[in-house]
C-alpha cells in the first residue's frame, strides 16, 4: 500500500483512500498519464476528479484522470491548492502547489521524491522489463517538467538519499533502490554527478546507493564508466577525484562487479596507477577531507590509501589475489604512494601481473602505447614504467614487434631526463634476457657500460644489476666483459653511495665465479688483473659501515680464494668477524709471497684509505699497511714510496680517533724499520733470500686496538639477542 509503505499522504492510489492498494497500477498507465500532462500548459489546473469508486475496479486503473482543484473551479479561478490526501498526485497539481519564495527548491525535491515513491510501489513485483518501463516513466516525468533534465535527476537523487535511511529493511528499501537503478539505466551520467558530492564527507546512504548500483548488472557497467571519466577528468588530488575513487571502491568491493569492467579493465587499472602518481607528486588538496572511511569499515584512510584499497578491490575481484599478495610482500603498495618511489612500485606491479595476471597483457599494451606519447608527465612516466615492467613477459615478442620496441628503448636512452634513461635501460635488460638467452647484445652492452659512468644512482644500479644478470646467461663474452670492466669497475668499489658499492662488489664476485675455471689455469689475463687490482679495497671493505657492502666483500673474497686457490677462506672469515691480527698477518703474508710484483700497488691502494673520512676504514688501512710492510722484502719497495707512507702515517699521529693515532705509531715504526733495512749494504745472496720473508731484525707489529673484533649480532643485525640469525645475502 502506498500510504502504508511510504508513510506519505500525498502518494495515493487513483481516487483511493489511504489504505487502498495501488500495486495494480500499470507502468504503461502512469507513462500515458504523464505524456497526456505534457500536452497541457505547465501550471494549468485540470478538470474535476471522478467520484471515488466504491470498489476496486481494475478496468478503471488503465487510465489516469487529470486532477483539478478541490472546489472544482475553472482554470485560472485562483482557488486555493488542494489538500494532500484528497486527490491523486499529478505533475500539474504539483506545479500549482509550488510555493513561492526561498522554500520552492526543497518543495520540488519533495514532489519529485513523491513521484519516485509512487512508481517504486509499482516496482515491488516487477522484473527487468518493469525496470525498463520505469526508466521510461521517470524520463517522461522529468522531461514534462520543462526544465533541465540534469537538475531534475539531481533533485530526485537527493530525495532518495533523504528517504532511504528511514525506510525499513526489506521490500520498501529494495523498491526505493530499484527506482535509483531504473533512473541510472537511462541517465547514468546525471545519477553519478548527483551522487558524487555525497561521497565526501562519508555518507552511509550514498555508500548504500553506490553498492545498489553495483549489484545491478544492467547499470553497473555504465556507472563504472562514468566514474572512470570523473576520475580522469579531475586534476590531481581534487575532491571530485577522491569522491570518484571512493565510489569506485564501494562498487568494486561488491562481489561480481569487476566483471562489468570487461572491455575497459586495463584503462581503469592504468587510470588508478596514474592517479597515485599525481597524488605522490602533488600532495594533498587543502580543502579535501583529510581522512575517509570506506563504508565506515576499518580505520581512516588518506586519499592515497583510498586509491590503493580501490586498486586492491579491482585486482581481487578479477582473481588477482596473488598480485595483491606479491605487492604486499615486496613493499610495492608503500612504494606506489611514495613521492620518490612511485615508479619502482609500478615496476613491481607490472612484474606481479606478468607472473599472475598475464591474460591482461594484450589489453594493457594496447592502452599503454598511446600513453607513451602523452604530454602529461605523470601519465607518460607511469606508462613508461608499466611498459618497461611488462617487457619481462616472454609473450612480448608475440604481441609487439621487437625491432620497434628496441628503437623506442634506444630513443629513451638518449633522453636528457635521467628517469627516462633509467627506464630505457631496464627495458633493454628485460627485452634482452626475457627468453632465457642473450639477445641484442650489440645494443645492450654499450648501453650498460655507458650507464656505469652516470651520476644518477638508479642508472648505475640498473646497469650493475643487468650486468650481473647477464653474466649468468650462457654464451656471454666473458673476456670482453672483463676487459671493459677493468677500467670501469674499480672506481665503483669506493663509490660514496652505499648501494653502488655493494652492487659493484657483488658484480666482481659473480665475474670471478663465472671465470674461475680459466683463472685456475692461469688464463683470463684481464680478469686476473681486475681481481689483483681490487684485492686491497675488498679487504678494507670487510669493515665498511654499510652492512650490504661488508657482506658482499666477504662473499667476493671467498670466490677469489676458491678461484685462485689461496687457501685463505678461514682467515678471510676470521678477519671479517673476529679480533685476530694473526689471521690478517697470514693473509698479508700469502699475498706478498704470491704476488711480489704487485706489492707497490697494494701499498699505494691501502695508502689512499688513510685519508678516508670513516674511522673504521682509516683504522683498517693503518693496520693493513703495518702488516704488509712487515712482510715485504726491502728490495720490492722503493725509497720514494716509503717516504710517502712515512709522511701520511705521521699525519695520523694527531688523529682525533685515539685508536687510529695509536695504530699509526705502530705502522710508522714498521716503515722506519723497512727503510733502515733498505739502507743497509747487501750481505750476499743468502741474506737476500732470507730478507724476502719476515726480517729477523724487525719485531712483529702489536696493535693496542683493531677493527677486527668480534661483531655483536645485536649491533650488526639490529636483533634483540646475540643468538638471533641475520639475513643471508642472495648473490
Amino acid at each position: 500500500m502506498a500510504g502504508d509503505v511510504w508513510g506519505r499522504g500525498r502518494v495515493q492510489g487513483r481516487g483511493q483512500g489511504r489504505g487502498a492498494a495501488v500495486g495494480a497500477l500499470t507502468l504503461a498507465a502512469v507513462a500515458e498519464g504523464i505524456r497526456a500532462s505534457q500536452e497541457q500548459p505547465l501550471g494549468a489546473p485540470s478538470p474535476s476528479p471522478q467520484p471515488k469508486p466504491r470498489e476496486f475496479e481494475p478496468e478503471a486503473e488503465t487510465q489516469v484522470q487529470p486532477a483539478t482543484t478541490a472546489s472544482g473551479t475553472e482554470p485560472g479561478s485562483g482557488a486555493p491548492a488542494p489538500a494532500a490526501g484528497n486527490e491523486p498526485y499529478s505533475l500539474n497539481s504539483a506545479q500549482e502547489a509550488v510555493p513561492q519564495g526561498p522554500h520552492q527548491s526543497s518543495w520540488e525535491e519533495g514532489a519529485l521524491t513523491d513521484l519516485a515513491m509512487y512508481v517504486a510501489t509499482c516496482l515491488e513485483e516487477a522484473g527487468f522489463a518493469g525496470t525498463q518501463a520505469t526508466a521510461l516513466t521517470l524520463s517522461s516525468a522529468l522531461e514534462a517538467r520543462g526544465e533541465k533534465l540534469e537538475d531534475q535527476v539531481h533533485a530526485l537523487v537527493h530525495g532518495l538519499l533523504a528517504q532511504v535511511p528511514i525506510l525499513a529493511e526489506g521490500r520498501p528499501r529494495r523498491a526505493a533502490l530499484r527506482v535509483l537503478n531504473s533512473l541510472a539505466l537511462e541517465h547514468a551520467q546525471d545519477v553519478v554527478r548527483a551522487l558524487l558530492p555525497h561521497s565526501l564527507p562519508p555518507d552511509r546512504a550514498a555508500a548504500e546507493l553506490w553498492r545498489s548500483l553495483s549489484r545491478n548488472q544492467h547499470v553497473n557497467g555504465q556507472v563504472l564508466v562514468q566514474l572512470l571519466w570523473a576520475l580522469k577528468g579531475a586534476s590531481g588530488p581534487e575532491p571530485e577525484a577522491l569522491a570518484a575513487t571512493r565510489a569506485l571502491g564501494e562498487m568494486l568491493a561488491v562481489s561480481g562487479c569487476v566483471g562489468a569492467t570487461r572491455g575497459f579493465y586495463p584503462h581503469l587499472l592504468l587510470a588508478l596507477v596514474t592517479h597515485l602518481h599525481e597524488l605522490a607528486c602533488g600532495g594533498c588538496f587543502p580543502e579535501s577531507p583529510k581522512v575517509w572511511v570506506l563504508s565506515h569499515r576499518g580505520p581512516p584512510h588518506s586519499h592515497a590509501s583510498c586509491t590503493v584499497e580501490t586498486f586492491k578491490a579491482l585486482l581481487t575481484g578479477d582473481g588477482g589475489r596473488m598480485v595483491v599478495t606479491c605487492m604486499e610482500q615486496a613493499g610495492g603498495w608503500r612504494r606506489l604512494v611514495g613521492t620518490h618511489t612511485h615508479l619502482e612500485g609500478v615496476l613491481l606491479l607490472a612484474s606481479a601481473m606478468v607472473a599472475h595476471a598475464d591474460h591482461h597483457l594484450r589489453g594493457l599494451f594496447a592502452d599503454l602505447l598511446p600513453r607513451l606519447r602523452s604530454t602529461d608527465i605523470p601519465q607518460r612516466l607511469t606508462a613508461m614504467a608499466f611498459f618497461t615492467g611488462l617487457l619481462q613477459s616472454r609473450a612480448t615478442a608475440q604481441l609487439l614487434q621487437e625491432d620497434l620496441i628496441l628503437e623506442r628503448l634506444c630513443t629513451w636512452q638518449r633522453d636528457p631526463e635521467p628517469t627516462v634513461r633509467w627506464l630505457g635501460l631496464l627495458g633493454l635488460r628485460h627485452l634482452a634476457l626475457n627468453c632465457g638467452k642473450v639477445r641484442h647484445m650489440s645494443t645492450l652492452l654499450p648501453a650498460l657500460l655507458g650507464a656505469l659512468g652516470e651520476g644518477d644512482v638508479r642508472l648505475v644500479g640498473a646497469a650493475l644489476g643487468a650486468l650481473r644478470k647477464l653474466l649468468v646467461q650462457p654464451g656471454v663474452p666473458l673476456r670482453l666483459l672483463s676487459s671493459q670492466l677493468r677500467l670501469r669497475l674499480p672506481p665503483l668499489l669506493d663509490d660514496a653511495r652505499d648501494s653502488v658499492r655493494a652492487l659493484a662488489v657483488g658484480l666482481l664476485g659473480t665475474l670471478v665465479r663465472r671465470g674461475q675455471g680459466r683463472l685456475r689455469m692461469g688464463l683470463h689475463g684481464p680478469l686476473r688483473k681486475l681481481v689483483l687490482q681490487s684485492l686491497m679495497p675488498l679487504l678494507l671493505r670487510l669493515h665498511d659501515p654499510s652492512q650490504d657492502t661488508a657482506e658482499s666483500s666477504e662473499w667476493t673474497l671467498a670466490r677469489c680464494d676458491k678461484a685462485l686457490r689461496w687457501g685463505l677462506l678461514e682467515e678471510i672469515v676470521t678477519v671479517a668477524h673476529y679480533d685476530s691480527p694473526e689471521a690478517l698477518s697470514r693473509v698479508c703474508h700469502r699475498l706478498v709471497q704470491q704476488y711480489p710484483s704487485h706489492i707497490p700497488c697494494f701499498l699505494s691502494q691501502t695508502q689512499g684509505y688513510l685519508r678516508s673520512p670513516q674511522d673504521p676504514l682509516r683504522l683498517a688501512a693503518t693496520m693493513l699497511l703495518g702488516f704488509l710492510v712487515y712482510h715485504v722484502s726491502p728490495s720490492h719497495v722503493n725509497q720514494d714510496l716509503l717516504d710517502s707512507l712515512f709522511q701520511d702515517l705521521g699525519q695520523l699521529h694527531s688523529d682525533p680517533e685515539p685508536a687510529v693515532a695509536a695504530a699509526a705509531h705502530v705502522s710508522t715504526q714498521q716503515v722506519a724499520l723497512l727503510a733502515s733495512a733498505q739502507s743497509q749494504p747487501s750481505r750476499g745472496h743468502l741474506l737476500y733470500l732470507i730478507s724476502r720473508n719476515t726480517c729477523p731484525g724487525r719485531p712483529t707489529p702489536r696493535y693496542a686496538d683493531s677493527p677486527f673484533q668480534r661483531r655483536s649480532l645485536e649491533g650488526r643485525w639490529g636483533c634483540n639477542g646475540p643468538c638471533s640469525p641475520g639475513p643471508v645475502p642472495s648473490f
